[in-house]
């Protein structure tokens, strides 16, 4: 089946549900990939994209803007497809979204939220959201995995319209990281803090970031965090640092040393959050 044109509902449109435009973007996913249901979703940030090859068999790999409500990514680094894997030794499907939309990129929320509700309408039950950071704990070198264990959102939106109110209490699930520590019981928690975003955050920033709670500091994850929880996708967030944030570095931050340490710590996280998703 070829892609149909695009958008047949509009998720710009005020008007449009854009749980419904998920749904639209699902029903396409399901026939161009041949899997009517994935079981987990993983959206993959910047050095986490060599997981996919690990799962297990790719089914279909489709690009990200051939189906409804999904832009190109903007950031260097972030793929632009969607990838159906069936994971090796089960009878599950993963999605990869390689389709990252951050909020800075200026197209709204509700792009930046539509992964994983495209990934709850693909009957997605599980999420994995994982990313690049600043750190601010001296402990936590360049190239050290994190599990989320909640967040502090600094952008100022929520991916929520109207009057819905949801719990956020366990909303990066204890249970998964409970799962996550049986591959690696030495993986280090915290709190990640969103901010909009594109600059880098000032030292002044990061010192604030510590003081209200935060050890990590990045410009996604937590918007897509809230969505999928109203999805009622239970969250497993993971961060890679990438450099100690602004103030913590002896040296001005740039985008090139994300990629570089994404690149060096490639392989071994890549193949941690594929150990994680068997167990899932």
């Amino acid at each position: 089946m070829t892609a149909t044109p695009h958008d047949a509902l509009d998720l710009d449109d005020p008007a449009t549900d854009p749980s419904a435009v998920a749904h639209e973007a699902a029903a396409l996913l399901a026939a161009r990939t041949g899997v009517e249901r994935h079981d987990v979703a993983l959206v993959l940030g910047s050095g986490w994209g060599g997981a996919a090859a690990l799962l297990g068999e790719t089914v279909a790999e489709i690009p990200a803007t051939d189906l409804p409500g999904f832009s190109a990514p903007a950031a260097v680094g972030h793929g632009g497809t969607l990838t159906s894997v069936r994971v090796e030794g089960t009878d599950k499907h993963a999605l990869v979204i390689g389709a990252r939309t951050h909020y800075y990129e200026g197209r709204g929320v509700r792009r930046v939220a539509h992964g994983v509700r495209v990934a709850a309408a693909a009957g997605a039950r599980t999420v994995v959201l994982t990313n690049g950071c600043g750190g601010l704990e001296e402990g936590w070198p360049a190239g050290t995995p994190v599990l989320i264990s909640d967040h502090i959102n600094l952008t100022a939106v929520s991916p929520l319209e109207g009057a819905t109110f949801v719990d956020l209490t366990d909303l990066y699930s204890s249970r998964l990281r409970d799962v996550a520590r049986q591959v690696d019981p030495s993986l280090p928690e915290g709190v990640y803090v969103q901010f909009p975003g594109p600059h880098y955050e000032t030292p002044a920033e990061v010192q604030m970031a510590r003081r209200i709670g935060g050890h990590l500091v990045g410009m996604s994850t937590a918007l897509e965090a809230i969505a999928a929880r109203h999805a009622g996708l239970e969250v497993l967030g993971i961060s890679l640092v990438t450099n100690p944030a602004a103030g913590i570095s002896p040296v001005p931050l740039a985008h090139e040393e994300v990629l570089e340490a994404g690149r060096l710590a490639g392989p071994r996280i890549s193949r941690l959050l594929a150990d994680i998703v068997h167990l899932l």
